[in-house]
């Protein structure tokens, strides 16, 4: 059974049903005018489309919490546009397409566990770990005693994808990247 939420006590990353969709608060602000009735300011994000919207609720309106699982899964290989990972307890295979793991796919590799969102059984989104660490397959040269500028050069990674990265970083090097951000953190 589905938890039921006043509006008044949502909180950032509270998800719940509305109009046949699944949303996530980003934002909330409750206000209270001089005149007239408090209410709720939000910002959605629908997690399925990604796409976001602001909408205002009257406190005590009844939301009905989304029941979002998430699974442990790895992913193992790719197979033209289908995109296989393994249920880490049942080892059941699931393939999945671009649209449903979207921009996880840039930093996901072979046997890398990941989560995988769903809601009512149907997949939205995959999650990759917070930090990932990929080896550089190709990179420019760069130069020993260039460390300080901010300017950095395109590095391709393993799984193909491509990022900047400082111009000391070389063909071979391990890096870790922030998967909330994508940007290159450090060499390891």
């Amino acid at each position: 059974m589905a938890e039921v939420y006043m509006a008044g006590d949502v909180r950032n990353g509270t998800t719940f049903e509305l109009e046949g969709n699944v949303f996530k608060v980003v934002e909330f602000q409750h206000v209270k005018p001089g005149k007239g009735a408090a209410f709720v300011r939000t910002k959605l994000k629908n997690v399925i489309t990604g796409a976001t919207l602001e909408r205002t609720f009257n406190p005590s309106e009844k939301l009905v919490g989304a029941e979002i699982e998430k699974r442990e899964m790895q992913y193992l290989y790719a197979d033209g546009d289908l995109y296989y990972f393994m249920d880490n307890e049942t080892y059941e295979q699931m393939p999945l397409n671009k649209e449903q793991i979207g921009d996880a796919l840039k930093y996901i590799k072979e046997n890398m566990n990941v989560k995988v969102l769903s809601f009512k059984g149907s997949v939205f989104a995959v999650e990759p770990p917070m930090f990932v660490e990929l080896e550089v397959t190709y990179t420019e040269p760069g130069f020993s005693g260039n460390t300080t500028t901010t300017s950095g050069k395109p590095a391709t990674l393993e799984n193909g994808y491509e990022i900047s990265v400082p111009l000391f970083v070389n063909i071979g090097d391990v890096i870790r990247i922030d998967t909330r951000t994508g940007e290159y953190m450090e060499r390891v």
